[in-house]
């Protein structure tokens, strides 16, 4: 089984055929998802998708790209979506220097104001982080420092020492389909580096679609495709990569397991 730890199910891109997507999803071996939260604002939405699907969970959080429309979002505001039953997770939030969509200090406080909410929620934190490399690793070392927290860096395209600082600091590594890319082969590098038990797989769905169908849409049933060169890479068979990445996910998110069981016991 499959978990794709990071897909935006709530995007228009799927309204009008959600289920054929998680049904193609289960089809492809993908046991569970994670749709993650780009705007606290908008959370309903993101829960009324989680609570939709047995096998789907969510999270809460402002991408930085909306860190200035949000920058009045509390951090209680969080916390409340937090406590929700269906709620694993703290994010999406982080730093994003390949567009200029939002200010770098409205990013900065709102990353900091969400590693507060996973240490004191518990949950994990999912990391936005794009070609800002030195300046996340100086929050996460600051952070850690005043306290440890749980996280994952999402859609990691970043170097070397920020992965392997990152997993000094006990943080994850997901890789979406850029790993399936035919130039990233520093990106296929440090995933074979990596420990076996800090690594996982996503779509980041719409976007990112791997190979075979780059440039397409992206949808959860095509995690496997970027599990398949995750496991290429690492010299391992597919069984393997997908059970050591659905390990890790509960691990981490281990919210999730009892959060999809309730909700299939529901349905029984």
């Amino acid at each position: 089984m499959l978990i794709d730890s990071h897909c935006h199910l709530d995007f228009p891109d799927f309204e009008k055929e959600l289920d054929a997507i998680v049904e193609r999803a289960a089809a492809a071996g993908v046991g569970g998802m994670l749709t993650i939260c780009t705007h606290v604002r908008r959370f309903e939405r993101i829960r009324a998708v989680a609570e939709r699907y047995g096998n789907v969970c969510c999270s809460v959080g402002t991408h930085p790209h909306y860190a200035d429309k949000e920058s009045d979002v509390t951090l209680d505001e969080i916390l409340a979506f937090a406590a929700e039953a269906r709620t694993v997770a703290i994010g999406e939030a982080g730093l994003d220097y390949h567009y200029d969509n939002s200010p770098v200090g409205d990013q900065e406080r709102g990353l900091r104001r969400h590693i507060a909410a996973a240490r004191e929620t518990g949950l994990p934190l999912v990391i936005h982080s794009r070609e800002a490399d030195e300046h996340m690793t100086r929050i996460l070392e600051e952070e850690m420092a005043g306290g440890a927290f749980k996280a994952v860096l999402h859609c990691f395209t970043g170097g070397r020492d920020l992965a392997f600082r990152a997993v000094e600091l006990g943080l994850y590594v997901s890789f979406s389909g850029v790993l399936t890319f035919k130039n990233s082969e520093a990106l296929r590098s440090i995933a074979a580096d990596l420990p076996a038990d800090r690594i996982l797989v996503e779509t980041d769905a719409p976007y990112l679609a791997p190979v075979p169908n780059r440039g397409k849409r992206n949808e959860p049933a095509y995690v496997a495709n970027t599990a398949r060169v995750l496991a290429e890479t690492r010299g391992v068979n597919e069984a393997e990569i997908a059970d050591i990445t659905t390990t890790n996910f509960f691990r981490l998110f281990s919210k999730a397991e009892s959060c999809m069981t309730l909700k299939g016991r529901a349905a029984e």
